[in-house]
């Protein structure tokens, strides 16, 4: 399907309530493979889609059905996995020479085989941060950057609580691929092949991206930011759904300062990919996060009970899920 008109499908995409997306489990896949369960066994967060705003999408076909790909800019993939409560989605930027892979997702279908349809030339890794749902095919790859961070290094040794609560029941909506094994799936070590820090540059050839350190959701977490097409990538920092900020690794006041960066560059930005659910938004979203942030930790906005020890806040498009009062330490 080609691309809508990008200051209509922005105004769509704003228009989404983001309690209804990833944190909530409300949101579903767009495309079901044959021999899906009927409509009631489904789980609540897998019957209302598809999102709207990725049917306005340019569509590309990897012919894998646990992926959806959408061109979302020239030389830019984004690798939606929309079976899977996470709705996670990864990103292929492609240079001249060579191409950034940001994140490549549940490690269930087989990412390194759908990118192969993108590109055939060398391909590095960057991940947003590492959690499972984020890193998950990184043992797929030869060259992998890492945050110079405990969690990162922790993180690289793989797991499989993690891996196995992301497919437990009401997880997962459709066919799991074939040849998925979900009792010995676990996300698999990796190996960080180099650190990188703040600032550091990758030349693509044609193209350039910057990592920049964006702490607070995890230690590690970053975003890319391809100065010269305006292409900012957020991660889970933002993304057009109830964003996480309730694990114990999360820091509130490192989160603050890395939107409050993020908000500083929105002048210079066209397009805003996150990482969940709905890959574009308008870099106007960045200042009215950190408005968001500072109501919610001002108390100015009511706090609505959401899974056990956590509640949501919301700031008209802008939903934080966090721990519940009584659960602060």
């Amino acid at each position: 399907m080609k691309r809508a008109g990008i200051a209509a499908f922005w105004l769509a995409a704003l228009l989404v309530p983001a309690a209804s997306l990833r944190g909530l489990r409300t949101s579903a896949p767009s495309v079901f493979p044959p021999n899906t369960a009927p409509q009631e066994q489904k789980p609540e967060w897998c019957k209302k889609l598809p999102h709207p705003e990725n049917q306005a999408l340019e569509r590309v076909d990897v012919g894998d059905p646990w992926f959806e790909v959408f061109k979302v800019a020239p030389g830019v993939f984004a690798i939606y996995e929309p079976h899977q409560s996470e709705e996670v989605i990864s990103y292929l930027i492609r240079g001249r020479k060579q191409s950034v892979l940001f994140d490549t997702g549940m490690g269930i279908g087989n990412i390194r085989r759908a990118v192969s349809h993108l590109t055939s030339g060398p391909i590095v890794v960057v991940n947003s941060h590492t959690h499972d749902d984020h890193v998950g095919g990184n043992w797929q790859f030869e060259f992998v950057y890492g945050m110079d961070t405990d969690f990162t290094r922790a993180n690289a040794r793989g797991s499989s609580k993690d891996a196995q609560a992301e497919i437990a029941a009401g997880e997962i909506c459709g066919d799991l691929p074939k040849n998925f094994d979900p009792k010995t799936y676990r996300t698999r070590p990796w190996r960080i092949s180099a650190f990188v820090r703040d600032g550091f540059k990758i030349n693509l050839g044609g193209r350039t991206v910057e990592i920049i350190a964006t702490p607070g959701h995890t230690p590690d977490a970053i975003s890319l930011l391809d100065r010269e097409n305006g292409l900012l990538f957020t991660g889970d920092t933002y993304y057009p759904a109830a964003i996480w900020l309730f694990r114990p690794e999360t820091d509130l006041a490192a989160y603050r300062r890395s939107i409050v960066r993020l908000a500083e560059l929105a002048p210079q930005v066209k397009l805003v990919l996150g990482a969940h659910n709905v890959p574009v938004a308008p870099p106007s979203v960045l200042p009215r996060l950190v408005a968001a942030f500072d109501a919610v930790r001002a108390g100015q906005v009511a706090a609505k009970p959401a899974s056990a020890g956590k509640v949501t806040y919301t700031v008209d498009d802008i939903t934080f899920l966090m721990p519940a009062p009584e659960a602060k330490p």
